[in-house]
């Protein structure tokens, strides 16, 4: 088993205008594999900034705090150490790669983080099944990564990318959102497929309860504020539903930028 482990974190950005703002403001976290939590709350609250740092996105300024895995100092790996040690993201707004084809990126990424290049005959048809079960176009092997795609295809290329490459932890930053119900249906069962393995921790970022119908929390932690306000089981995410985030008061009112 692993853990990542996320101690009173806070984190703060620089503005235009040259000023530090604070947007996690102590937020501390356990996941172990075989785990799925979801982090629910109003936009603004800090859900995508705790994506961003644990990937290691420059904008996003470590005040204090830490984040490990299995005790060694996230903190301190570089964007691909991390993802070479199992931490895997993705993205809300995936980047388009003009002039990388699928299949020579999918091939040189899983070579980079398992130090090896894959059996080219395993591989082929590693990735033929799992675009098959995600109903990604066998011809999407040949273009260019994610240009030209939709919305819901550039989300099914995100966990096209889980499946083949099979991280410690998975953070997926609302993967769910821009999606169509049958769009939603097979990114769920791509991300449930390799959840049910029991090697994979999931940390699931939503604002919405209606992904959580298709892949089930085991934890649910309420973001306001840069920080958790409320945390618990699946009911959690049920009680969201009917009755919002206006009981968290005025700092559940939206705002801009987290």
């Amino acid at each position: 088993m692993s853990t990542l482990e996320i101690k009173d974190l806070h984190v703060s950005i620089e503005t235009e205008q040259g000023a530090r703002k604070q947007i996690l403001k102590g937020v501390s976290l356990t996941i172990n594999t075989g785990e799925s939590h979801a982090i629910m709350g109003p936009n603004g609250s800090g859900k995508s900034t705790l994506a961003s740092t644990i990937a290691g996105h420059p904008r996003y300024l470590v005040d204090s705090g830490s984040i490990t895995l299995d005790g060694e100092d996230v903190l301190d790996m570089s964007v691909d150490e991390r993802a070479r040690a199992g931490l895997f993201l993705a993205m809300q707004y995936p980047v388009e790669v003009p002039g990388v084809t699928m299949t020579n990126f999918l091939r040189t990424a899983k070579t980079a983080l398992d130090g090896k290049a894959p059996s080219l005959r395993h591989w082929t048809k590693d990735v033929k099944e799992a675009m098959s079960q995600l109903r990604i176009d066998a011809d999407f092997a040949q273009r260019n990564v994610n240009e030209g795609f939709s919305g819901g295809e550039k989300k099914r290329v995100e966990i096209l990318q889980l499946e083949l490459f099979k991280p410690r932890f998975a953070i997926l930053d609302e993967t769910d959102s821009g999606l169509d119900v049958d769009a939603l249906k097979v990114v769920s069962e791509g991300v449930n497929r390799e959840h049910s393995k029991g090697e994979m921790g999931t940390l699931l970022i939503t604002h919405y309860t209606r992904i959580l119908r298709y892949i089930k929390p085991d934890f649910v932690h309420v973001f306001v504020d840069g920080r958790i306000a409320e945390q618990g089981g699946p009911e959690l995410a049920d009680r969201l539903e009917a009755e919002g985030y206006d009981r968290f008061g005025a700092a559940a009112v939206t705002t801009a930028g987290a």
